[in-house]
C-alpha cells in the first residue's frame, strides 16, 4: 500500500488518541491538515503560530514517537502555520516551519556521597529553602549543532565540540576552550555540546553558567551564608560544566582560587569542562598561572569571523527555521555587507521579517539596503585595552613601550592616565586588569588616572582637547 500524507497522519492520530486525554486531542490534534509526504517528511497545516507554538512545546515527543512509528527514525516533521494577519483575504498565507523536535531541559537529579557532606548542600541556583538539589542545565535547547553552521572560521571549534560531545570527559580536549571575538558562536557552541550530551547521556549532569553568575554565587556562599564548601561539593558533582566568558576572573583572586579546586576534582575524575573566552589563554591578564596552565592542558579553539560562503549558509538556514522565503539576491547582499559576525547577521534577518510584516513590504533589496544601511551605522565595534593603548600612543606621537614604561615625563603620565580613563570607560575590564596591562599598575593607579583626567577636563582646555579627539578615535 503507498503511503500518503493522509494514510500516515491518520495512523499518527490513532496512536497519539491512545496516548493523551480527549480533551488535549480533540483541541490541538483534530483541526490539524495534513498537506503533503515527501520521502520521510510529512508537513501538516495548523490554524495559528501560537498553535504551532503549543505543540513543539507540549506534544513534541508524542508526535515524534507517532511519525517514527509510521516514517522510521529518519522521519521529520514540517508545519504549514496560518498566518493571522494576511495580506490577502482572499488565500490565507502560511509559512514553513520544520520541528525541532526538542523538547524543554529538564531538572536534573544529583547525587551526593554523604561522606565528603555533613549537611544537605545548598543550590546556588535556587532560593534556600524553596527546593532541594536539582539542577537545572540552563541550556538553550535552541542552541544546537543542527543550526551551528559550519565553515573555515568555526571548524576546528565545531568539530572538537561534537567530539566532546559524544564522549564528554573521555577525550584529550578536556578543558575545551573556545575562544574568539564577539557575536561569533561561542555561547550558542557551547550550549550545543550541552544539549548533545544529554541527548546522548541523559543521566549525566550539564550545568551552563557565567562567569559573572559563579562570581556572583561564590560572594553569596562566603559572605552572607559562610558555607564555601557547600559551593565547592556543589560544582565538584557535575558531570559536564561549561562555563561562558572566563576572562571575567580576571583580578578576581578568591574566586580564582574557589575555580580551581573545582577544575582539579572534575578533571581528576574524568568530569568535562568546557570554557569560552573572548582571547586565547596566552593573552588573557591576571589570572594565576597555576589556572592559565590547566585551561591549555585541553585544545583551544578560535572562532573567527564567518566566510562569505558559511554567511549564505547561516542566513539560509535562519530564514528556513522562520518559515521565511526570501530572494537569493536579498540574502546574497546581506551576506556581502555583513562580515562581523554571526549576531549582526541575525540581527539584520529579525529587522528584515519584522519591517516585511509590520509594514507589509515585499522583501526586496530596497528594504535590505535600508535595514542594512542603519545596522552597520548603529553598530558599534567593542575596543580593548590594547587598542586604547595603541590610538593614545598614536595620538601623542609615542610608542607603546614609552606609554607602559616608568617615567614621570608630563605628557607621558597624561597619555598613560588618558588610556587608563578610556579603558575603564569603553571596556568590561577590571581596573586591576586595565592597569596590569597598562605598564603592570595596580588598581589604585588607575583609579587616581581617571579621577586626575576628570578634574583635569572641567578646568584645562587643552587637556579637554585631547579627551574630545581621542574621543572621536575611538567612536566607530
Amino acid at each position: 500500500m503507498i503511503k500518503t500524507a493522509e494514510t500516515v497522519w491518520a495512523a499518527c492520530l490513532e496512536f497519539i488518541k491512545d496516548n493523551i486525554t480527549p480533551v488535549g486531542f480533540k483541541t490541538w490534534f483534530e483541526p490539524i491538515v495534513p498537506v503533503k509526504l515527501e520521502g520521510g517528511a510529512l508537513t501538516i497545516q495548523v490554524p495559528s503560530k501560537f498553535f504551532f507554538e503549543f505543540l513543539e512545546e507540549n506534544y513534541v515527543k508524542i508526535l515524534r514517537s507517532a511519525l517514527v512509528r509510521e516514517l522510521g527514525k529518519e522521519a521529520r516533521l514540517l508545519y504549514d502555520v496560518r498566518l493571522e494577519n494576511s495580506y490577502s483575504s482572499k488565500v490565507p498565507q502560511t509559512v514553513k516551519i520544520p520541528s525541532s523536535n526538542r523538547a524543554p531541559m529538564q531538572p536534573q537529579n544529583v547525587n551526593f556521597p554523604s561522606k565528603n557532606i555533613s549537611r544537605e548542600v545548598k543550590n546556588p541556583f535556587v532560593i534556600p529553602g524553596l527546593q532541594k538539589v536539582k539542577v537545572e542545565s540552563n541550556l538553550n535547547p535552541n542552541y544546537c549543532f543542527e543550526n551551528f553552521m559550519e565553515g573555515e572560521s568555526n571548524r576546528l571549534g565545531r568539530s572538537a565540540g561534537m567530539a566532546v560531545a559524544n564522549k564528554p570527559g573521555g577525550t584529550s580536549f578536556n578543558p575545551l576552550m573556545i575562544y574568539g571575538g564577539v557575536g561569533l558562536g561561542k555561547t550558542h557552541l557551547a550550549h550545543a555540546i550541552g544539549v548533545q550530551v544529554k541527548d546522548k547521556y541523559p543521566d549525566k549532569t550539564v550545568l551552563y553558567v557565567s562567569t559573572e553568575k559563579f562570581i556572583q554565587q561564590y560572594g553569596d556562599a562566603v559572605l552572607k551564608n559562610n558555607n564555601r564548601n557547600d559551593f565547592l561539593h556543589f560544582y565538584q558533582m557535575i558531570d559536564v560544566l561549561i562555563v561562558d566568558d572566563i576572562q571575567f576572573l580576571s583580578g578576581k583572586t578568591k574566586t580564582q582560587d574557589a575555580f580551581f579546586q573545582i577544575f582539579n576534582e572534575l578533571h581528576q575524575n574524568g568530569k568535562q569542562v568546557i570554557l569560552t573566552s573572548d582571547k586565547a589563554p596566552v593573552d588573557m591578564q591576571d589570572i594565576e598561572q597555576r589556572l592559565l596552565s590547566r585551561f591549555k592542558w585541553g585544545l583551544s579553539a578560535e572562532l573567527q569571523a564567518p566566510d562569505y560562503e558559511t554567511r549564505i549558509n547561516i542566513l539560509k538556514n535562519r530564514l528556513y527555521r522562520d518559515g521565511v522565503e526570501v530572494p537569493e539576491e536579498v540574502i546574497e547582499f546581506i551576506a556581502k555587507h555583513i562580515k562581523t559576525n554571526v549576531r549582526e547577521l541575525e540581527g539584520v534577518v529579525t529587522s528584515l521579517i519584522a519591517q516585511s510584516a509590520f509594514n507589509k513590504k515585499e522583501f526586496s533589496l530596497t528594504l535590505a539596503k535600508g535595514i542594512v544601511d542603519k545596522f552597520v551605522k548603529n553598530t558599534k565595534k567593542e575596543v580593548s585595552v590594547d587598542y586604547i593603548q595603541k590610538v593614545v600612543s598614536k595620538y601623542f606621537e609615542i610608542d607603546l613601550a614609552t606609554l607602559q614604561s616608568k617615567t614621570r615625563k608630563r605628557h607621558i603620565v597624561q597619555a598613560r592616565q588618558l588610556a587608563m580613563y578610556f579603558s575603564k570607560k569603553l571596556t568590561k575590564s577590571s581596573l586591576a586588569s586595565i592597569g596590569s596591562q597598562i605598564g603592570k599598575r595596580d588598581h589604585a593607579t588607575v583609579l587616581h588616572a581617571c579621577k586626575t583626567v576628570d578634574n583635569l577636563t572641567a578646568t584645562d582646555k587643552q587637556f579637554k582637547k585631547y579627551v574630545d579627539d581621542i574621543s572621536k578615535k575611538l567612536s566607530f
